[in-house]
């Protein structure tokens, strides 16, 4: 049979193998992100939105981030979390946990840089028109915001993107186990090496549709979400 062919059977028919490591894939590569989001998106929009002395090395040092090679990374968190690692004793290596952690250390730098990019082109004057007009703090930071909603939206693509097709850091960390870190991106080099190229395939139109689907459903999001006056 075609491989091309034989990789959509396995896809559409339920193949117990193929959806386990799909869903894997989605919850560590999930979860990671979430994580980045949360520490990168702050850090990003709070440097973006102020002016302090140190401001210029912060800048310097997220963007240093983006060249970070993810197998670098992967390292670097092997070492942390290895026996005679800092954290050695919480016995986190080849889980889940450490595949995350490394995943989150990779979009992060992502995240904050292009919402820090972002931030800076809005005006100073936008917050100082919206508190002159009676708005609280939160309520004018809201708006600078949603002045930069599509780059925000940009800025976690961009994280997600970093991670869900990286295999260097999660192989370190992960250890590519059947069952419990196996990902997509793993599969694709495990069953290629195996001769298994309808796994891999099938495997590899997947990981494409997911960048696509998420990419699409955030650039949706982005352009959604109505202005709301600023309180007189």
């Amino acid at each position: 049979m075609d491989p091309l062919l034989e990789a959509l059977r396995l896809i559409t028919s339920g193949d117990v193998y193929v959806w386990d490591v799909i869903i894997s894939s989605l919850r560590i590569s999930g979860l990671a992100l979430a994580v980045a989001i949360l520490i990168g998106l702050p850090i990003g929009v709070g440097i973006g939105f102020s002016k302090f002395r140190s401001r210029g090395s912060l800048v310097a040092v997220i963007n240093t981030g983006l060249a970070l090679p993810p197998v670098v990374v992967g390292l670097a968190v092997f070492l942390l979390l290895s026996r005679r690692g800092p954290m050695g004793e919480l016995d986190l290596l080849y889980t889940p946990l450490a595949m995350i952690l490394a995943q989150a250390v990779i979009a992060g730098p992502y995240i904050a840089a292009v919402s820090l990019a972002a931030a800076e082109t809005v005006p100073a004057d936008v917050r100082l028109q919206a508190r002159a007009l009676g708005a609280s703090r939160v309520q004018a930071t809201l708006l600078q915001l949603r002045e930069i909603r599509a780059s925000l939206v940009a800025a976690v693509a961009a994280g997600f993107g970093a991670i869900i097709s990286e295999v260097g850091a999660v192989m370190i960390v992960g250890g590519n186990i059947l069952g419990e870190t196996r990902v997509l991106t793993t599969a694709i080099v495990t069953e290629t090496r195996r001769g298994n190229f309808e796994v891999a395939i099938a495997m590899g139109i997947v990981l494409m549709g997911l960048a696509l689907y998420v990419n699409v459903l955030l650039l949706l999001l982005g352009r959604r979400s109505p202005r709301r006056p600023v309180p007189a």
